[in-house]
């Protein structure tokens, strides 16, 4: 059994709800979905009270199975104007698990900033936030240590997101406790700013209670050693982590550079060298000493995080990731990892999705108020979004605005959401993906980056694509890190048994996949009812009118093409 609460911030009335079985089971994405189609958030004003704010754990949270502590969050995006769920990482799902709790909702909308405080007797205390508001999210973070203690997970609003800021995220406590692992995409922090919660704060307590808790704790060992014998984890992850992906991406020519105008940074071929990328950094930052192998969660075995040191061996920050690198690096004209690195604090620190920030910094260069490549004028740019001046809650609105604002042509969004470090003029599949999501142009809905499609047709990639989607949704709607599914994909059976054990359920392996479809058709239904159409799936017109150097490709495909795919899938029971 584990505990749900909704909570009225307006009135600040409690409700509880006892959850069994599949209902702990099926959470994440396919729970936020479900939650919010349930509650009509689809036609309501996203920054209003009425728009729900979900946090959900997965079924094995609170314990050390290995990458399944991730927390989603969810709601109506002020950013896109569908659903978004976004998950990060971190040990507030592993505080949850330990009381207890598979999640809550925040409805209403607080009179009074206010701290959430989910204690270990059970109870649920609302504390004044008024200490640490406009606070960075690392002096605000020290302070809510201090007044709560070391034995606590905190998922935090950064400064930005106090004042409805679209780059907003949610950023919760690392294993070590920095608020460096976010819920980052869609305007999550501003909806979290909208309700006037600062924090919730989560004690610390033990492994919860289990079915058959011998079973899960040999499962949890046995996962462990099977991802340890992954060629994809020790070689990838572990070895180079994410950043890998930038030495990937610059040798295809899908890299973004300079606001989507190129696909390369540098002719490594030619014999130049790519300072960007994870063969460099990884090997610079463990001869300074950097933390290169380091776990988000508790318990992850994958380690694909890291924390990156300066020349002195000092912390920067942690951790950069191919995202950041991609957006807030290569696409703002940065060459230097040492730079990226102290963007990346400043970005971490606001409380900031690092792949909207970048994509809308990038938009300004574009725009011609500052070159691309200044690092001083990125510096700049936050330090006004962090006081909340007229241009910094202007910039705060992200890409799309800032486009239109400024009247820029290359504006790289779908769904008024900044597309992530894949040009779709490239990496077709991963393009398809991010064109048809209702969660806007994520690449973490289905990302195949090295899938050769030049000789496929628009069919073949969305096929690819649709069942990948499902897959990947599958895992975020068990709390997972989908960097395990190497492993988790190809052994469901191995899953489902470790999930019987936990919470009693007699699931086979069957179940593993319609979870991800029936949670992309919930997505899919949502968007639907907030008055999406296929229209929503076509690309900024430059993607099919400029040629990428150096492939000099163009998009080939169009919303036409990819946005009926879900209407494939077998329709789940759809609340009314």
């Amino acid at each position: 059994m584990r505990t749900y609460y909704d909570i009225d911030l307006t009135s600040r009335n409690i409700t509880k709800r006892e959850l069994h079985g599949e209902e702990i089971v099926r959470a994440g994405r396919y729970w936020i979905a479900k939650t919010l189609l349930e509650l009509g958030a689809a036609t309501v004003d996203p920054l209003s009270p009425a728009n729900p704010l979900v946090f959900s754990a997965g079924p094995f949270a609170g314990t050390s199975f290995s990458n399944a502590n991730r927390t989603s969050v969810g709601c109506k995006s002020p950013l896109t104007g569908g659903i978004k769920e976004a998950n990060g990482g971190g040990s507030f799902s592993y505080g949850l698990g330990q009381l207890k709790v598979a999640g809550f909702t925040l409805h209403g909308a607080s009179p009074e900033w206010t701290v959430l405080h989910f204690r270990k007797d059970g109870t649920i205390d609302f504390d004044d936030a008024a200490p640490y508001l406009g606070k960075g999210n690392f002096e605000a973070q020290e302070m809510l240590h201090k007044k709560y203690g070391r034995k606590v997970t905190i998922a935090l609003c950064g400064p930005v997101g106090e004042y409805q800021g679209l780059l907003g995220g949610i950023a919760f406590s690392d294993k070590d406790g920095r608020p460096a692992r976010l819920s980052a995409r869609g305007g999550v922090g501003a909806v979290m700013g909208s309700k006037r919660v600062k924090a919730v704060v989560v004690d610390l307590d033990k492994i919860p209670p289990f079915t058959d808790a011998k079973k899960v704790n040999v499962a949890i060992k046995d996962y462990a050693k099977m991802l340890l014998a992954d060629s994809m984890v020790t070689n990838f992850y572990q070895k180079i982590g994410t950043m890998g992906m930038a030495d990937l991406q610059n040798a295809l020519g899908g890299l973004p550079v300079r606001n989507f105008s190129a696909g390369q940074q540098v002719n490594v071929a030619g014999g130049e060298k790519f300072k960007m990328g994870g063969d460099y950094i990884s090997q610079l930052n463990v001869s300074r000493g950097g933390e290169h192998t380091h776990a988000c969660m508790p318990g992850c075995v994958i380690q694909c995080s890291n924390v990156y040191a300066d020349a002195s061996g000092k912390e920067v920050v942690s951790p950069v990731e191919y995202e950041t690198l991609g957006l807030l690096g290569t696409n703002c004209g940065l060459s230097d990892p040492d730079e990226l690195a102290q963007m990346n604090f400043l970005a971490n620190d606001l409380g900031v999705d690092t792949i909207e920030l970048g994509a809308t910094l990038a938009v300004l260069m574009e725009a011609g108020l500052g070159a691309f490549g200044d690092v001083k004028f990125m510096a700049d740019c936050m330090a006004e979004l962090r006081r909340g001046t007229e241009k910094g809650r202007l910039w705060a609105q992200g890409t799309a605005r800032v486009g239109a604002h400024y009247n820029v042509r290359r504006v790289p969004v779908i769904k008024k959401q900044a597309i992530s470090a894949y040009d779709p003029r490239v990496v077709e599949a991963t393009g398809v993906t991010m064109m048809a999501t209702a969660q806007g142009a994520d690449h973490t809905a289905g990302n195949l980056p090295r899938l050769k499609t030049r000789e496929m047709n628009a069919e073949q990639i969305v096929e690819q694509s649709l069942a990948h989607q499902a897959r990947v949704a599958a895992n975020d709607s068990l709390g997972l890190c989908i960097f395990g599914m190497s492993v988790t994909n190809p052994n469901t059976e191995f899953l489902v048994n470790a999930i019987n054990a936990a919470h009693g359920t007699s699931l086979t392996k069957d179940f593993f996949e319609p979870l991800g479809r029936d949670a992309l058709r919930l997505e899919y239904e949502f968007n639907r009812r907030a008055g999406f159409t296929e229209k929503d799936d076509e690309l900024p017109e430059f993607f099919y009118t400029e040629p990428l150097p150096p492939t000099n490709h163009v998009a080939r495909f169009h919303g036409a093409d990819v946005h009926q795919m879900y209407e494939r899938l077998p329709a789940p029971a759809m609340p009314a």
